[in-house]
This record gives structure tokens, C-alpha cells and sequence, in this order.
């Protein structure tokens, strides 16, 4: 399990020739599957400013590796990003649940675990969408 907060900054780095891509900017999540989609890299160059999660090899302390192809030219179409952390969350009945925190994810699926938010966790296969306004969840009735 890894934070996104750990992840933002981290150098990008290709396995084969240990070529720097740039630094990890945000992480783009796609709500459909839950699952991250892609790296957005700041400092990288143009044809490579987004990287498939399925290019990514590892996510360590010190570095993001990824497949040396996923460097090149080809960027696959990725979903629209929107910013999850510091962005407020509603239930799917519009009720405030605080700000997205931080968000925990699988670093070997880019599966989202957990957003945590300023009201307590929430689990990422509750995630309904995220937009530019606020990050939807569905909250489960502890109710039977």
C-alpha cells in the first residue's frame, strides 16, 4: 500500500537504461475502475507527459520504474484528470463529507484502497466519480 502524498514528487525513472522522465505531479484516477490510469510528470519531456499505469513497474521510496517503451511517442488517450486531494466529497445523496486528505492505493494494480478524508476513511470501492467540483462516494448504511 502506498499514499498518493508519498507518491507526488518522486522521480520517474525507465528500467532498461535508467533514463529520468521527470517527477510524479499528481496521479489520475479513473472512477469507472477505481484504479489509478496514469502518472502526470512534471519536468518530463513533451512525449511523455503522462505514463500508463500499466507501464509502471515499481513504486519504491525513492523512485517510480517504468517499462523503457512507455517513454516513447504513442501516449495513450487517458482519462480527464481531476485533482482528488484538498477537493471535498459527497455522498451520492449530496451530504458534505469532508476533503479528500489523502488516498491509499495498491502500488502493484493502482487499485484505490482508501480516501482518507477530514471526516474519517472511506473505502475506494465506494468511489462513484470525480469531477472538478467534489470526489463522489457511495457511504454503505451500517444499518442491515
Amino acid at each position: 500500500m502506498r499514499l498518493f502524498t508519498q507518491t507526488q514528487g518522486l522521480p520517474v525513472i525507465t528500467v532498461e537504461e535508467a533514463e529520468p522522465l521527470g517527477r510524479v505531479e499528481s496521479l489520475t484516477i479513473d472512477p469507472h475502475t477505481r484504479s489509478i490510469a496514469c502518472l502526470r510528470l512534471s519536468g518530463a519531456p513533451r512525449h511523455a507527459t503522462a505514463i500508463a499505469w500499466n507501464a509502471v513497474e515499481g513504486v519504491g521510496r525513492d523512485a517510480v520504474i517504468v517499462r523503457s517503451h512507455a517513454a516513447g511517442p504513442g501516449e495513450k488517450s487517458f482519462p480527464a484528470h481531476q485533482e482528488a486531494l484538498g477537493h471535498r466529497v459527497l455522498t451520492e445523496d449530496g451530504t458534505e463529507h469532508g476533503s479528500v486528505k489523502d488516498i491509499a492505493y495498491d502500488s502493484t494494480t493502482g487499485r484505490v484502497l482508501t480516501l482518507y478524508t477530514a471526516l474519517g476513511e472511506i473505502s475506494g470501492d465506494c468511489l462513484l466519480g470525480l469531477g472538478g467540483y467534489a470526489v463522489v462516494v457511495r457511504i454503505r448504511s451500517t444499518r442491515q
